[in-house]
């Protein structure tokens, strides 16, 4: 069974958090898309290597549009990464997913437009997308959240059922699955947008998911997120409270981020922790062979400066 290495990425909030309470091995990465947003700090969670990349850089400097997407998802790959646990910021469409709550997302829809999307700008390579987010890392990371509560988006399960809240479960709610809008920004939402985007069947509202999941299928690297919410987005009418003070209403955001990295970094290192004690459970997942069907070149066309450009991610189809 090929080591596992889990490549663990953090978006606002959680990056800095775990960036400052993070020690081990310092990588300094140079790709053939350039340098990452930050250096790699290899470390130990339950005796699995664990790689921490914070996605906007030191002191957020980057926003959405600015990521190096490509450098990050190849330096993690460089480095060995077999998986890839993200988590991200995002504004609520759903009244039943509050803010602070945590969402296992399930599906995508792309409003990107400004990002290159591939590492493959010389050949014809096709992955299956069809399923964003490794079905059987999410399924790992929803058996960590059996305490706490695992809620459907659909509202929260009575008291007693399967999934319910237990009397010691800590005090947050994971959402087993959702919807992740992925919007260019940085501006936020118009309300007309919010409104669209719920008719649409989203659930909540980021700009950072893509293309960064669909690089680490082209990675062939298996990749889950959790999402963050932090507050409704601009479909819900504020508060006369909140409308009247927005530092008011910033306040809150920042105090519902904070809770909800908490919670995420539990999650996260909950999930870890059972990976470690299954670890055959997530070692070939689908993701791992996106590459087998997907290069639709004539591979003896493809120029060999090309093949080792990228040798990280398709050496191993061209023997």
């Amino acid at each position: 069974m090929k080591q596992i290495k889990i490549g663990l990425i953090g978006g606002s909030g959680l990056g800095a958090a775990v960036a400052s309470a993070t020690e081990g091995t310092r990588h300094d990465i140079h790709t053939p898309f350039g340098a990452p947003s930050d250096a790699i700090i290899e470390t130990d969670w339950s005796g699995l290597p664990v790689f921490f990349l914070s996605r906007h850089g030191p002191g957020h400097l980057l926003n959405p549009s600015q990521v190096n997407y490509r450098a990050n998802i190849f330096a993690l790959k460089q480095l060995g990464c077999t998986h890839i646990l993200a988590s991200g910021a995002v504004g609520s469409l759903r009244d039943e997913i509050r803010p602070r709550d945590l969402v296992v997302l399930d599906q995508i829809i792309d409003k990107t437009h400004r990002r290159p999307g591939t590492f493959f700008d010389s050949a014809a390579v096709h992955v299956e997308f069809s399923e964003p987010f490794c079905p059987v890392l999410r399924r790992m990371i929803l058996q960590a959240a059996v305490r706490p509560a695992v809620a459907e988006t659909t509202g929260n399960p009575p008291a007693g059922a399967p999934g319910s809240v237990p009397p010691d479960a800590p005090p947050f709610t994971v959402h087993a699955r959702g919807t992740y809008v992925c919007m260019e920004g940085p501006a936020f939402s118009t309300r007309a947008e919010s409104l669209m985007h719920r008719l649409w069947g989203g659930d909540v509202i980021g700009m950072t998911a893509m293309p960064e999941a669909k690089l680490a299928r082209e990675a062939e690297m298996s990749y889950a997120m959790i999402a963050l919410a932090t507050d409704y987005d601009s479909w819900k009418p504020h508060t006369p409270e909140q409308a009247a003070d927005p530092f008011k209403l910033l306040n809150e955001i920042v105090s519902h981020l904070n809770d909800a990295t908490a919670h995420a970094i539990e999650l996260l290192k909950r999930t870890v922790e059972l990976i470690a004690a299954k670890p055959e459970e997530i070692a070939d997942c689908p993701a791992h062979h996106a590459l087998r069907l997907g290069i639709w070149s004539d591979k003896s066309k493809i120029a060999e400066e090309h093949k080792q450009r990228l040798a990280p991610l398709w050496m191993q189809y061209f023997s």
